[in-house]
């Protein structure tokens, strides 16, 4: 990854780079990833909001909306590696406008601990695998419009990642519709949590059958999101 100019703050395939560290998205203008340590930020909501890494065993299916930087996945490698459990877990995400690896690459600077173990998933990334092993986890990242991949997947998890863009600035990805698909793929007492309190959006996942509770958001968000179905 030694070709990442990093003085480029500008990205003719969609992406601006804020402090020239935190990638920001064009098409929907909203960052990649929480100005106020997103790492942390992924381990408030998304781990500790589906009770991870405590229920992670063997076989455990983690689905997740919006891959982004990769930067979930590694915190879950990373989770699942203290627990020094044995076996494998899986982790599928679902993507409309993959990153680069370069980009990636470039991204995680922010974040040394993930950065760290991140080796072997850019490798597999810059070759163009978006299905691939890492230590203890089997990953695939399926591309395309989660409209139309979601309803065609044939998965079931049991914790799902909610973690695409602003559910203002990309509303179709927090519709009814696909909230009622993450239900469908969600196992009988599988959870869910975003970073998002929207009304809306907890309506939806309400009426998609999930019992929705609103929570602590991590640093100046108020409120998150979690549930059970």
């Amino acid at each position: 990854m030694s070709d990442i100019e990093q003085g480029t703050e500008h990205d003719p395939e969609g992406l601006d780079w804020r402090d020239g560290v935190i990638p920001v998205s064009r098409r929907f203008d909203d960052p990649y990833f929480s100005l106020n340590d997103g790492l942390a930020e992924t381990r408030h909501v998304f781990l500790a909001g589906n009770t991870l890494p405590d229920r992670l065993r063997d076989g455990f299916h983690i689905a997740e909306l919006g891959f982004g930087t990769g930067l979930n996945l590694l915190a879950v490698l990373m989770a699942w590696a203290d627990t020094a459990r044995p076996g494998t877990i899986r982790f599928t995400s679902f993507e409309a406008y993959p990153m680069t690896a370069n980009d990636i690459f470039r991204a995680l600077a922010h974040f040394p601990a993930a950065q760290a173990v991140a080796g072997e998933f850019l490798a597999a990334w810059a070759k163009g695998a978006r299905q691939f092993r890492l230590p203890g986890l089997e990953v695939e990242v399926i591309i395309g419009d989660a409209r139309n991949t979601l309803p065609a997947w044939q998965g079931m998890a049991d914790a799902w990642f909610l973690d695409g863009f602003s559910p203002a600035k990309n509303p179709e990805l927090w519709s009814p519709e696909i909230m009622a698909e993450v239900a469908r793929h969600t196992a009988p007492g599988g959870t869910f949590a975003t970073y998002t309190a929207a009304g809306h959006v907890r309506r939806a996942l309400t009426d998609a059958g999930f019992t929705v509770t609103r929570q602590p958001g991590h640093g100046r968000k108020r409120h998150m999101t979690t549930g059970v179905r």
